[in-house]
């Protein structure tokens, strides 16, 4: 049975998401898992398809780095799948599709994954520059807290009664930050 998994970083990746099933179902998997997370977070669908897979079953992915964040991730998931009698298959690889049943399949896979993790490692080598070089001609100041804009209203909807866990919830900020915001003001 083929097994597919697609995942893209954001929510505003929905096209990249439906590209990926619509691939994975026209090359014949019968049940597709889908996310919208970072691969640094955890991975909820990921962790379900590996559950579901069985002996005989390959796992199908459209691209390495929708599956694996590093190396030794995409090792370790590899390891998973070998345990249960599982085949990992990557769609698009250099224009064609590999798969772990062979050896040679692995060791393309395994060198891929090390070659894509020094991509991104290099990628944020050069970001972290770019970042400390626009800081240093003032262009760049970071991301704008999103929970102190909201100040006026934590402070508003605080003086009605509401509790720190309802006002988080309905701000769709963390309680952590409304503490802080009124904190912030009992200290001034």
């Amino acid at each position: 049975m083929l097994i597919g998994y697609a995942r893209v970083s954001t929510s505003d990746q929905i096209a990249g998401l439906e590209a990926q099933q619509r691939d994975l179902g026209a090359t014949g998997c019968s049940k597709i898992f889908a996310e919208r997370v970072s691969s640094v977070a955890q991975r909820d669908q990921l962790a379900m398809a590996l559950d579901f897979v069985r002996d005989g079953d390959t796992l199908v992915v459209t691209r390495l780095d929708r599956l694996a964040r590093s190396t030794s991730d995409l090792l370790t998931i590899i390891a998973t799948l070998e345990r249960k009698g599982v085949a990992l298959r990557i769609l698009d690889f250099g224009g064609q599709s590999v798969d772990t049943k062979s050896p040679s399949g692995k060791l393309i896979v395994t060198m891929f994954g090390a070659v894509a993790q020094f991509e991104r490692e290099l990628l944020l080598v050069r970001q972290r520059e770019g970042i400390a070089k626009a800081k240093l001609d003032g262009k760049y100041r970071g991301r704008a807290p999103t929970a102190r804009r909201m100040a006026p209203q934590v402070r508003e909807m605080r003086s009605t009664g509401l509790k720190p866990s309802i006002i988080a919830a309905r701000l769709h900020v963390s309680r952590s930050s409304v503490y802080r915001i009124l904190a912030d003001e009992a200290d001034a």
